[in-house]
C-alpha cells in the first residue's frame, strides 16, 4: 500500500495551507460555474407524460408536489430487469431528508422505465421513502436522454435532469449524466443544479434568493421536523 509520506506536525501544516489555497480556488470556481447553470435558458415540456405512481397515474406536473422546481433522478431499472440498478441505488442511498429540499420549494422524484408493480417491491427491499414513479410505455427516458438508442439495442444511462414551473407550464432547466452525478446527494450540491439555486443572497444573478417568497439559504435551514409545509 502507497502510504503518504511522513513529515513534521510543521512541515504537514505547510502543506496543508498550500492545498488549502487550492481548494478555495476550486470552490470559487464551482461558484461561478453553479452561477452559469442559473444562467441557463429553459425549455418548454409541452409533451404530455402520464407515469404511473403509489396514486396512480400522474403528469409531469403531478410530480412537482405544487412546489416550484422539480429535480428527477433517473434510475436505471429498465422493464425486463428484475431488480434496479446497483450504482443508481447507492446513489438514492445517500439522499438525505426531503424536508430540506421542500423547504427550498424544490421536490424530489426518482422515475424509472421499469413497470411500478416492479418498482414497489424493490423500494420495499431497499427502505426508501422517496416518490417513485414509473415511466413505463412512455418517451420520457429517450426524451431526457437517460435511454439511448444503438444498434446493439437500447441502453440505460445514469442521469438527473431539473425542471421549474410557471403556474401550470413546466420548464426544463439542467439534465447532467454519468460522472456529472459525483459528489451530488447532499441537498447543497442537488440545489446547485437547479434553476433557483440555494437561494442564498450571496448566489449570482442576484434576485433568485427571495423567488419563492419565503426564509431560505443557511437562514431558513431549521430540524427536518420543524419545517411547515
Amino acid at each position: 500500500m502507497g502510504l503518504p509520506k511522513v513529515v513534521t506536525h510543521e512541515e504537514w501544516r505547510a502543506a496543508r495551507e498550500e492545498l488549502l489555497a487550492l481548494e478555495k480556488a476550486a470552490t470559487r470556481a464551482r461558484d461561478e460555474l453553479n452561477a452559469r447553470r442559473r444562467e441557463l435558458p429553459m425549455a418548454e415540456v409541452d409533451k404530455l407524460y402520464v407515469f404511473e405512481g403509489p396514486d396512480g397515474k400522474a403528469e409531469l406536473l403531478d410530480l412537482f408536489e405544487g412546489r416550484a422546481q422539480l429535480v428527477v433522478y433517473h434510475f436505471m431499472f429498465a422493464p425486463e430487469w428484475e431488480a434496479g440498478c446497483a450504482s443508481c441505488s447507492g446513489f438514492l442511498d445517500q439522499i438525505g431528508h426531503l424536508a430540506h429540499l421542500r423547504a427550498r420549494g424544490t421536490a424530489f422524484a426518482a422515475v424509472s422505465r421499469a413497470p411500478f408493480t416492479r418498482i414497489l417491491p424493490f423500494k420495499a427491499r431497499m427502505g426508501w421513502t422517496v416518490p417513485w414513479y414509473s415511466s413505463h410505455l412512455t418517451d420520457f427516458n429517450q426524451d431526457f436522454g437517460a435511454t439511448v438508442g444503438s444498434a446493439e439495442g437500447v441502453q440505460e444511462r445514469p442521469a438527473l435532469s431539473c425542471f421549474l414551473r410557471d403556474g401550470e407550464r413546466v420548464f426544463h432547466t439542467y439534465t447532467t449524466f454519468d460522472r456529472g452525478l459525483d459528489n451530488i446527494g447532499f441537498t447543497s450540491n442537488l440545489l446547485d443544479l437547479t434553476a433557483l439555486g440555494r437561494q442564498e443572497e450571496w448566489e449570482k444573478p442576484a434576485g433568485r434568493a427571495s423567488a419563492l417568497g419565503a426564509p431560505a439559504g443557511s437562514t431558513g435551514v431549521r430540524y427536518h421536523d420543524e419545517y411547515g409545509d
